[in-house]
């Protein structure tokens, strides 16, 4: 039998970040230079690119990439399948409803579930916690409206580029928007 494996150290945010990052990249480049089709399986396959480096590196699948990366797949691979762009041009709107959906429903039975996803970065006071679910919860609604408002509404290349251009910076100035609740709720180690 072999010997426990001690656990690996969370990754640095940097490379998280890049891990994230990577495959909405390569995806923006792709179908600047080939088209939304190619672009599409060059995205599925960074995925599971970055899934598995994350897992060599910290031995365990982060939650929500997770569940992001079975919707690329999926979607994605129906995408190439029917030859129909609107597929993958779904895929956002319904992560980030599903994502939704599920905090408001761990609100509903008074389990916050936003915690397994930031327990490691964040250590908040329970009311701290459910503020910020119900907080993460209706931006997850807003950008799922706002994709559908811009994929129907305008051109596939305008659409990759607000996917890669809009919605990054937005869930950024949102999250770090978020320092005065995390400061007032945040609980000493």
């Amino acid at each position: 039998m072999d010997p426990p494996q001690p656990a690996k150290p969370p990754l640095n945010p940097l490379v998280k970040l890049a891990l994230d990052f990577a495959p909405l990249a390569l995806f923006f480049v792709a179908n600047g230079r080939v088209g939304i089709f190619a672009a599409t399986g060059v995205f599925m396959a960074a995925i599971v690119v970055s899934l598995a480096t994350s897992y060599v590196l910290t031995r365990k699948l982060p939650i929500m990439a997770l569940v992001s990366a079975v919707v690329v797949l999926v979607f994605g691979g129906l995408t190439l399948v029917l030859h129909n762009d609107l597929f993958i041009k779904m895929k956002p709107t319904i992560v980030n409803t599903l994502f939704g959906l599920v905090l408001i429903g761990g609100l509903a039975f008074d389990k916050p579930l936003l915690p397994l996803v930031l327990d490691q970065v964040l250590t908040l006071t329970p009311a701290g916690w459910r503020k910020l679910t119900l907080r993460w919860a209706i931006f997850f609604f807003v950008l799922a409206a706002l994709n559908e408002i811009v994929w129907r509404n305008f051109s596939t290349d305008a659409w990759v580029e607000f996917k890669v251009f809009g919605t990054m910076p937005l869930t950024l100035l949102f999250a770090l928007s978020q320092t005065p609740l995390i400061l007032r709720h945040g609980e000493e180690a």
